[in-house]
């Protein structure tokens, strides 16, 4: 049976005596009761944080609303995955972090100290086909991050929700406003959908911006750890 409770002087102990070839990991494991799994568990954390990694956590943590925004934007538009997010950030797990994420990404829950990050507007407007196609451009290009689309275009974050699951099921069509039997139809004349093709070229060229920065500043803390 693995051992628990072990405190954080003699994780670390341990983890030198392997780094300094005195043991190897298939030994560390039969002599101090533990699986090689939890020691490279111990590795990783303290690569990432340092001696506070090993420590063995005795309540639960409470996380900011700012920080559980962060940790949500760095998976959905900073191209981390979420175990990066998860030691980036020190989260208890991935579970809780997936919890986060859905309720970021959820039409009617927000992010808050105590649920998890930003409130998204919730009063809609009237907008015409070309507006909403422009709408789904951007929020495709940002991630899916229906938040900051709801922000930029004032709208609410359920119309943004609504309109880009039915473009992704039915393409530009889907977003025709299809009330009244005696509305006309939308259309759009060559003109506009230039329009809208030069702001989707925007819009990704925004985005690539935005990670060819964060990959900067991620090889820039790379090379300082070194």
């Amino acid at each position: 049976m693995e051992r628990k409770n072990i405190a954080a002087a003699e994780k670390l102990a341990i983890l030198q005596e392997i780094k300094e070839g005195v043991i190897g990991l298939n030994a560390a494991v039969g002599k101090f009761g533990v699986s090689k799994s939890s020691i490279q568990e111990w590795r990783r954390r303290y690569k990432a944080y340092g001696y506070p990694g090993l420590e063995t956590r005795t309540h639960n943590r409470t996380y900011s609303a700012e920080l559980k925004r962060k940790a949500v934007k760095d998976v959905l538009e900073g191209g981390l995955s979420q175990t990066q997010v998860i030691y980036k950030y020190q989260i208890a797990s991935q579970t809780q972090l997936a919890n986060w994420i859905k309720k970021y990404n959820g039409h009617s829950k927000s992010l808050t100290a105590n649920s998890g990050g930003t409130k998204a507007m919730t009063k809609g407007r009237l907008t015409t086909w070309q507006e909403r196609i422009d709408i789904v451009q951007y929020c495709l290009a940002h991630q899916l991050d229906y938040t900051k689309t709801a922000s930029q275009f004032k709208v609410s974050y359920p119309q943004v929700y609504s309109w880009v699951k039915k473009y992704q099921s039915g393409g530009d069509d889907a977003l025709r406003d299809g009330r009244g039997r005696t509305k006309a139809p939308e259309e759009l004349t060559e003109a506009d959908r230039y329009k809208l093709a030069m702001k989707k070229l925007e819009y990704e060229n925004e985005r690539l911006r935005a990670e060819n920065a964060l990959l900067k500043k991620l090889d820039e803390i790379e090379r300082r750890r070194l």
